[in-house]
């Protein structure tokens, strides 16, 4: 279809808003959650079943949860869908949207894991490796992906800054500088959408706005006791340096984080201390008048009722607002200048407050031009349904793979390399014996013989995680949060190993952790940020040369965490090792 003029296009969403019923444009203000299968029977996740939400709520834009077996499946489903909505009289197609899918990633409140489609490092991989490039390959390859089983909408990138090294979300966002980030949030947004939205993007949903890093004690708000955003250093502007960067690189939609801000001032003005999503002065004074921001602001997933959540129940992040009704929080999102609830679909509640009075329909108008706007960009109105057998060419494709496998070799960081003997530790040479933990002893045989102790071997390969501190819930057990100390247990064991055998310690980094006690036993010492076994020892038998560097410090204690101040960057007093620190090899 030929491009519209802006005047076409004003006459094509005004005749489509005028075909619409109140309960349509309800339904296209909530953004709900659809599992991934028989969309007839209730979801494991949230007990409702996506045929009944389309049908009866009329609800148009849901968030895929898990995945499906094959390309050709998920393809199959999102068509499952869209017949559904084509049966049921909608004036507007299904939008499908996403949290990253490309990812090491074990947090289902986050992410998803790679399954089915090519794998790459965590986002904080790519920043890593600090090339816009990259960050558009990958981009680009996740669109390629993305589209062909129909999925049209990122629920990323997340661009907070990881000021605050504790906090559980730190793992996907782009690090703690915000001249690092904002130099790649562009590439990646452009990989996604293209210069502009047509029909071979897929709209980007960047988060979390204003920046969601400077979390109190680096808990997350998406539980009560991280509801605290603060700001002692008075740096909020440095938190929204990325997405100036976004909003110029054209992002679609934004989303506002659950944190509630806390004896913050911005130029002179204090702000209500309600969470974002119900933030007038953030969402419609900044981010739309001052910033110029003129897309689809969607809230994070559950602000307005509570949900259960993996067998537990969770109250609404409705941070500052707990003691008003669903309704009431309903109207003050939108009051906020809110167009779309995350994770919600209580359609009813939104139809009651425009017929109570509480909410005009001419303001519901506004929300939802911007939502049909945004799908005829997309190309839905010309043609929603995809090819299930092209999908199977597309997704996992051989060289989006083999691209994806380069990244992670390219993500890894050498933090120290000692030598022994007056060599180097690293590269390691020929086959020799390893001991190894934490990687398949099949694929470690590519690279030497593996042994079953440290007394046999001529090296030791540890790979590890970050430390955190277990939460009981299962939720809540998937943020990684608490002290960035190894335990007792775990230190002593590696220190053993390290006396027995020359060790090289791999961490996986979602978050930093502190290395302080180890590194003066183990010679050689790596971080990755989500790598295939075969990635790393590539980099550590030197077939593939290290280039990534860090994209945060590593502090050296939990003292210089604690002292340190949520908002600003490279605060912690003498790190072990400083942003942007890496060795060659």
């Amino acid at each position: 279809m030929a491009k519209l003029t802006n005047a076409e296009l004003a006459a094509k969403v005004e005749e489509i808003l005028a075909s619409m019923s109140l309960e349509d444009k309800a339904g296209q203000m909530f953004h709900a959650m659809a599992f991934v299968g028989d969309p007839t029977v209730a979801s494991p996740m949230t007990g409702e079943i996506t045929e009944r939400m389309i049908r009866e709520l009329r609800i148009s834009h849901f968030n895929a949860v898990a995945t499906a077996p094959t390309a050709e499946a998920f393809a199959e489903w999102h068509n499952q869908l869209q017949e559904i909505a084509c049966d049921a009289g909608f004036k507007v197609p299904i939008t499908i949207s996403t949290d990253p899918r490309h990812a090491f990633a074990d947090n289902p409140g986050a992410a998803m894991r790679a399954g089915i489609f090519s794998e790459w490092p965590e986002t904080m991989g790519l920043a890593a490796i600090g090339d816009p490039e990259t960050v558009r390959e990958f981009a680009d390859i996740a669109r390629q992906e993305y589209i062909s089983v129909g999925l049209r909408a990122a629920l990323h990138p997340q661009i907070d800054l990881a000021t605050e090294p504790r906090w559980a979300r730190g793992g996907a966002t782009f690090g703690e500088s915000a001249e690092l980030t904002s130099k790649l949030v562009g590439p990646y947004i452009r990989g996604f959408q293209g210069e502009e939205l047509s029909a071979t993007s897929v709209s980007t949903m960047t988060k979390h706005f204003p920046g969601g890093g400077p979390q109190k004690d680096g808990e997350d708000p998406h539980f009560p006791y991280g509801k605290e955003q603060v700001y002692p250093g008075n740096n909020f502007d440095y938190h929204l340096e990325p997405f100036k960067a976004a909003i110029a690189a054209g992002t679609a939609q934004m989303m506002p984080y659950y944190g509630q801000p806390i004896a913050l001032n911005v130029n002179g003005e204090k702000i209500e201390e309600v969470a974002f999503g119900f933030n007038k002065q953030i969402i419609t004074d900044l981010l739309r008048n001052k910033l110029g921001f003129d897309g689809v602001v969607c809230t994070d997933w559950g602000i307005i009722n509570e949900h259960p959540i993996m067998g537990d129940m969770w109250e609404a992040r409705a941070w500052g607002l707990e003691h008003l009704s669903p309704k009431e929080r309903l109207v003050r999102a939108i009051e906020a200048g809110v167009d779309q609830f995350g994770g919600e679909f209580c359609t009813d509640l939104l139809v009651e407050a425009v017929r109570d009075g509480l909410i005009s329909e001419d303001r519901i108008d506004v929300s939802v031009r911007r939502l049909i706007k945004q799908k005829i960009h997309l190309g839905l109105f010309d043609n929603a349904m995809v090819d299930p057998a092209e999908a199977a060419k597309i997704v996992g494709r051989a060289d989006f793979r083999e691209a994806g496998f380069r990244a992670q070799q390219r993500s890894i960081v050498v933090l120290q390399n000692n030598q022994i003997a007056g060599v180097a530790v690293l590269p390691l040479a020929g086959a020799p014996k390893l001991y190894v933990e934490g990687i398949d002893a099949e694929a470690a045989a590519k690279y030497g013989v593996v042994v079953a102790t440290p007394e046999e071997a001529d090296f030791a390969i540890l790979r590890v995680k970050a430390p955190f501190e277990p939460r009981p819930k299962a939720f809540e057990s998937f943020f990684h949060a608490g002290s960035l100390d190894f335990t007792d247990e775990a230190r002593e064991h590696l220190l053993s190993v390290a006396a027995k055998v020359p060790t090289i310690l791999d961490v996986y980094m979602d978050r930093p952790a502190i290395l302080t006690p180890l590194i003066d036993a183990i010679p050689a010492i790596v971080a990755n940020f989500g790598a295939r076994p075969e990635a790393l020892l590539d980099v550590l038998f030197g077939r593939v040369k290290s280039e990534a560097k860090l994209p945060f410090e590593l502090p050296r204690s939990m003292a210089a965490v604690v002292a340190s101040r949520s908002d600003m960057p490279f605060d912690t007093e003498n790190p072990i090792f400083k942003f942007g620190h890496g060795l060659s090899i």
